[in-house]
């Protein structure tokens, strides 16, 4: 296409929001108006599907729930016996938050409480992680410290950054269960920490949990500090609008009605059922175009501002555990799915954008651009020009180069990052995941397989109880083969070698002799 064109065709596709001073262009997707008049009948269904998901309907099958976090940021359009809850949640967390701030809910051990040690995995952790990168101040009320993996030496870093501090550090613990290992783990270590210091953890612990789960028993025998409830239609990934993000998000000064206000506008916004008025339904459409509906290209997520650097990564959950499903609604092997990842520009331009220009086509890019530079005025580096000028020219120059070499992309321009456009960009793709789910016909609100591979893991570590037990109990040394047998798990040989390596290294009453290039050839003993 020539310039002329171009810019007619921007013209044609861009979709501005005035509330939010919001832009969205897929102009640069090489998608022809013959494939949206095809899928207008999808979209069709799409619009109804959202109304009807929205209005109740039960849409993760796996737990037979209803998916009501549209209910979050407007309270009304929820069912009568979940609108007083959220209501009332929210108020506890503020009444709560402002408590901890103002000092009159402080710890035993000190006037008043310095930081923040989130625990959670997933969905409990992306999305606070990305809003206190994205809002929190440079010198936040409460400095906020996230352990986010059973990892021992990351759980180490986090204790020993704190160090003295944990004395004045609020523990806020997020499972849905209270069995998440890696949430437990978390709350163990933290526990132990606080027994080494002499602290009282109760008098600094928070649940987030649903009620009657084995964390609330828990919180209740051992009297925490307080507890906000978890709602069970709401999954990890879609989280961040109840407790699991605004008690933190409070706690760090971010203004969490304005992050509920901006995404209750984008919902407005997204739910008309028409597709070049509902920038939801354009990315759907673009995400369809750009993979042929069956995520054939990954989506790379460019944001042009450092704040919103783990933007890529709270993406990452949402789509990819939204969409990647074997199966479709009805039954067919169907392997679906969007890969996405991302950094953040410039930064980019300096490492993958040379493959993303001349290398594998397989990707289609989303830029995110943010109008301003800064709050204040800016210098000139060069005659003329400042370093967001610089950083803007990169956006744009990077765009247009991609797009030369036959790469498409998607541009997402907001005025500034703050709670009404982080807010507003998360609702945007919560809408967005749904709107493609339903074009590609697969459930985004269930996730068989993490289920998968947590039993995998229990079983695993079940058969390591049984290695250990088999070590201590019978006279040694074993080969790896034998050992296994021992265990009741011949198959198992190569899992028995892992877990008997992990252990060796770990000093943890095992000697491994042999030849460690040759598995088969090592012995296993007791030491």
């Amino acid at each position: 296409m020539n310039d002329k064109t171009l810019w007619q065709r921007y013209q044609d596709w861009l979709y501005h929001h005035a509330g939010l001073d919001l832009y969205l262009d897929i102009s640069r997707m090489r998608f022809a108006d013959p494939l949206v008049d095809q899928l207008k009948p999808k979209f069709d269904k799409a619009f109804q599907d959202m109304l009807a998901l929205e209005g109740g309907a039960f849409a993760n099958i796996d737990e037979n729930r209803q998916v009501g976090h549209y209910w979050l940021r407007d309270p009304d359009l929820a069912p009568l016996e979940f609108k007083k809850e959220i209501m009332e949640t929210l108020d506890q967390i503020e009444i709560f938050a402002r408590a901890v701030l103002e000092g009159s809910i402080r710890p035993p051990e000190a006037p008043k409480f310095t930081d923040i040690l989130s625990i959670g995995i997933g969905g409990s952790a992306l999305g606070p992680e990305f809003v206190a990168e994205a809002l929190s101040a440079d010198y936040p009320a409460m400095a906020i410290h996230f352990m986010d993996n059973t990892d021992p030496a990351g759980i180490d870093r986090v204790l020993n950054q704190l160090k003295d501090r944990l004395r004045s550090t609020l523990v806020i613990i997020t499972s849905k269960s209270g069995g998440t290992p890696e949430t437990r783990n978390g709350m163990l270590e933290v526990k132990h920490a606080f027994e080494l210091q002499g602290l009282d953890f109760p008098t600094h612990a928070v649940a987030i949990t649903v009620p009657g789960s084995k964390m609330d028993e828990l919180e209740r025998m051992e009297g925490w500090l307080a507890e906000f409830p978890m709602f069970d239609w709401i999954g990890g990934r879609t989280s961040e609008m109840s407790a699991v993000g605004l008690l933190a998000a409070i706690l760090q000064g971010v203004d969490v009605r304005a992050l509920l206000s901006g995404a209750r506008e984008m919902d407005e916004a997204t739910r008309i059922a028409d597709i070049k008025g509902n920038p939801a339904a354009l990315l759907a459409l673009a995400w369809y175009y750009a993979g042929d509906g069956k995520g054939a290209k990954d989506m790379v997520i460019l944001p042009y501002k450092d704040s919103l650097l783990l933007f890529s990564r709270y993406l990452q959950q949402l789509v990819m555990e939204s969409l990647g499903k074997e199966k479709d609604l009805d039954g067919n092997l169907v392997h679906q799915g969007i890969a996405v990842y991302g950094n953040k520009g410039s930064t980019d331009q300096h490492a993958y954008v040379q493959q993303l220009r001349e290398g594998v086509p397989n990707f289609f890019a989303t830029f995110i651009e943010v109008l301003l530079d800064r709050e204040g005025p800016s210098i000139e580096v060069e005659p003329g020009a400042t370093s967001g000028d610089f950083l803007n020219g990169f956006l744009q120059g990077t765009r247009e180069a991609l797009y030369e070499n036959n790469r498409d992309s998607i541009t997402i321009t907001i005025r500034q990052v703050d709670p009404r456009s982080v807010g507003a960009l998360i609702a945007l793709y919560e809408r967005a995941v749904g709107l493609y789910a339903c074009l590609v016909n697969v459930n985004a609100y269930h996730q068989p397989g993490v289920e998968a591979g947590k039993k995998a893991a229990a079983s695993l570590l079940d058969l390591q109880r049984r290695v250990m037990r088999a070590i201590q109990t019978s006279a040694g040394p074993h080969s790896i083969s034998k050992l296994a047998e021992i265990c009741g798990s011949p198959d198992q040989i190569e899992a028995v070698y892992k877990i008997v390596r992990h252990l060796e290294a770990n000093n943890r009453g095992i000697i491994l002799r042999g030849d460690p290039a040759k598995p088969s050839t090592l012995e296993v003993a007791s030491c």
